[in-house]
């Protein structure tokens, strides 16, 4: 055993937080049709001695946001969605809030963060057999003092709503919508909760890590998870109990997409090149452009711009569109986005859970971007520029 890898172990075994080093981190930066550069160091499982590789598929977080999105605008584009339509007439059941009876909340509101649906009533923890409709029921689900459309509050809970709705357009379950809508055509060895992914992507699984080298999510050792949701309340696992658009949090579309940085770079280009990936046409330049649009913009007082789950984040929600971040827009005292320190716009959204700690940006202007993630690493507003964490301003800027 090396002397890097002993070191490495015993850390993990004492249980010390990782000062600097992630345990893991991949760097690709891109232009439109090409990989600039690319790095990967350390490892994807410390147990087994398996260093990371590029391609090495690890849960996204939140970036799961935006190719969840990917699809939406697909279905938009084949007519079997509306973005302004009250998305209760989707649903089948009449989604408002109590405070706001009156107000119907849009695929708009959803995707942007606008339709005063908060975290508090959970999101993550919904099992198999238990139906989305219950937790909106729950008044704790609602901001009662800001109307839909009024005011920006991130929140996960919007995407599960939001697969709900493509369900129930499409009729098929999220995971396989999203492997024939959007990760297939794209070329992409990725999948949702690990569902649709094959034996080889599995077990090339990236264990993530939290900032003391615990193991905290995908410890797989190399097999496919017994279920790949939440098991129902009795303990049981029968994905044949799935009713179309009852319950969207099953496989995560708020943060559970298992990916590689590099397949992660493809969504980069597909952004840059506003919906073409190669030769073939994948979305409309109009339905990139309204998903990299800003839809919101922090004036002072129209929305919550932290983390509502995660206080130690800093204030970086500055503008934002479909599932993407403006950064750049802050005024570099409350409002701190500038994650790449250069002023410029940089478009695409982060990604933070379970010790992981990712992004994918294109600026737009000089046609380039990166994607990045890194694991074993704290979730903090540590950055020397914005109120992000340092390692996201090195990997972000690669310095």
């Amino acid at each position: 055993m090396n002397r890097a890898l002993a070191a490495l172990l015993a850390t993990i075994a004492c249980g010390t937080a990782f000062a600097a080093d992630p345990v893991a981190q991949v760097r690709f930066t891109f232009d439109r049709d090409h990989i600039l550069t690319q790095d990967a160091r350390g490892f994807a499982d410390v147990a087994a001695q398996r260093r990371i590789t590029i391609d090495d598929p690890a849960r996204i977080a939140s970036i799961s946001k935006l190719v969840t999105t990917l699809g939406v605008m697909r279905l938009v584009e084949l007519g079997k969605l509306n973005l302004d339509e009250d998305v209760s007439k989707q649903l089948g059941w009449k989604l408002r809030n109590p405070a706001f009876a009156d107000t119907p909340i849009t695929l708009r509101m959803l995707l942007s963060h606008t339709s005063s649906l908060t975290d508090e009533a959970g999101y993550w923890n919904v099992a198999l057999d238990e139906d989305i409709r219950d937790l909106a029921g729950n008044p704790k689900a609602w901001d009662s003092a800001h109307a839909p459309g009024t005011w920006f509050r991130y929140t996960n809970l919007n995407f599960p709503i939001v697969a709900s709705v493509m369900e129930r357009a499409s009729g098929e379950r999220f995971d396989v919508l999203m492997q024939h809508l959007v990760l297939k055509p794209l070329g992409l060895h990725a999948c949702f909760n690990w569902s649709g992914c094959d034996a080889a992507t599995i077990a090339r699984a990236v264990v993530l890590y939290d900032a003391n080298g615990k193991p905290e999510k995908d410890d797989l050792h190399g097999q496919t998870p017994d279920c790949v949701v939440i098991k129902e309340r009795d303990g049981s696992c029968d994905l044949s109990h799935w009713v179309a658009g009852r319950n969207g949090t099953l496989f995560a579309p708020q943060g559970g997409l298992r990916i590689s940085v590099l397949d992660l770079a493809k969504i980069g280009q597909l952004l840059l090149n506003e919906g073409r990936i190669g030769k073939a046409r994948f979305l409309k330049p109009t339905s990139v452009r309204m998903m990299l649009a800003s839809h919101w913009r922090y004036d002072g007082h129209d929305g919550d711009i932290g983390e509502m789950d995660e206080p130690q984040r800093g204030s970086f929600f500055c503008s934002y569109g479909y599932a993407t971040q403006q950064l750049g827009s802050g005024d570099g005292k409350r409002c701190r986005d500038d994650l790449f320190g250069d002023g410029r716009l940089h478009v695409g959204h982060s990604g933070n859970a379970y010790g992981l700690l990712s992004g994918v940006w294109i600026d737009p202007k000089s046609g380039t971007g990166v994607a990045y993630f890194a694991t074993g690493v704290e979730n903090a507003a540590s950055g020397a520029h914005s109120a992000f964490s340092a390692i996201e301003e090195q990997m972000a800027t690669g310095r």
